[in-house]
């Protein structure tokens, strides 16, 4: 087969033949049609994630085809649509696990990062990390979903927004022009807040009821305007966009930060005290979450703007989303 391996820490992606692994015992093998690129990916690229071994197959956004079923895998068959995301396995026996919090095991595997992961034809992966795919999703739009689109979708699903209340979402990028369709879809009044007036018509399309150019106006003002926001989903990770936005709550209202800046977020704590209001963190989900995110946008018809790429031109693409020019996900076919 053929895959991208990064040498070493900070070297360029090297395309390389390797054998096709064999799936151990409680692994499936999945044959890679879509592998989505994320800014998380820089973690491989550039060695920061702790325990890294090199060299090494990035990619967490994976969908394609099992393969081959190892001895122990019951529940999956091959032939099945799959899709795997950051959440790569658990360990079953930490207390978080045996609380069914698979999410927060304290001995998560990550794909792409502690073992190697969908920058290639075919990858293995442990059965407990797979979500089916519906049949009607295609494969390229399902991978940015298994990221980007948990991540918003089970931030929002999580709040106790209900129908009719007022949702915000903070940035129009990879991650907010999911997070909009999927505020529309479940019933939120929604409001896209954006630096960039030219998105408008995009964020309109999307689902947004209101746009709020926040290069011209104070956003926080014009949320409070609208009653004050039930919900912000922070999803552009910059802290001075996060500041600008912390003033916009209602009453019981929260501000939900899926998008993680490269510096501090300073708080005011007397809004926090007179609004009841909380500062939050989402990360994405486990597999469950993923195939409830994938089946809720099949359902839908809510689907990432992408850019695709082959496994040839891996570097302009991974070029691409690192230097924040694509619009919005790119992913890659191997």
């Amino acid at each position: 087969m053929r895959a991208a391996v990064l040498p070493e820490a900070g070297a360029d992606f090297k395309l390389v033949e390797r054998e096709v692994p064999e799936p151990a015992p409680d692994e499936v093998r999945v044959a890679v049609e879509a592998c989505g690129i994320c800014h998380s990916d820089a973690f491989a690229k550039e060695g920061t994630y702790p325990g890294l071994s090199y060299p090494h197959v990035p990619g967490h956004e994976i969908a394609g085809r099992i393969d081959a079923v190892g001895d122990d895998v019951e529940s999956w068959s091959t032939g099945d649509r799959v899709g795997v995301g950051w959440h790569g396995g658990h360990c079953f026996t930490c207390d978080a696990c045996r609380r069914g919090d698979f999410q927060q095991c304290e001995n998560a595997e990550v794909t792409g990062i502690t073992y190697d992961g969908g920058y290639a034809e075919y990858t293995t992966v442990p059965s407990e990390a797979l979500a089916s795919i519906p049949e009607d999703l295609d494969a390229a739009d399902a991978a940015p979903l298994l990221c980007a689109g948990v991540t918003t979708y089970n931030a929002l699903r999580n709040t106790d927004a209900q129908p009719g209340d007022l949702v915000a979402v903070q940035g129009v990028g990879g991650l907010g022009h999911l997070g909009i369709q999927y505020a529309h879809a479940a019933g939120f009044e929604t409001v896209a807040l954006s630096r960039s007036p030219d998105k408008e018509d995009l964020a309109r399309d999307l689902g947004a009821d209101h746009f709020v150019d926040a290069s011209k106006e104070d956003p926080a003002e014009r949320l409070q305007d609208l009653g004050g926001a039930d919900v912000i989903l922070g999803t552009a990770p910059s802290s001075d966009a996060i500041e600008s936005i912390l003033g916009g709550i209602g009453t019981d209202g929260s501000v939900v930060i899926v998008g993680v800046p490269g510096e501090p977020v300073t708080v005011d704590v007397q809004n926090l005290v007179g609004t009841r209001g909380s500062v939050e963190g989402w990360a994405s989900g486990h597999a469950r979450d993923s195939q409830d995110t994938l089946e809720f946008s099949s359902l839908r018809d809510i689907t990432p703007q992408i850019e695709t790429y082959p496994l040839d031109d891996v570097a302009a693409a991974y070029n691409r989303m690192i230097e924040n020019e694509a619009r919005f996900r790119v992913v890659l076919e191997p």
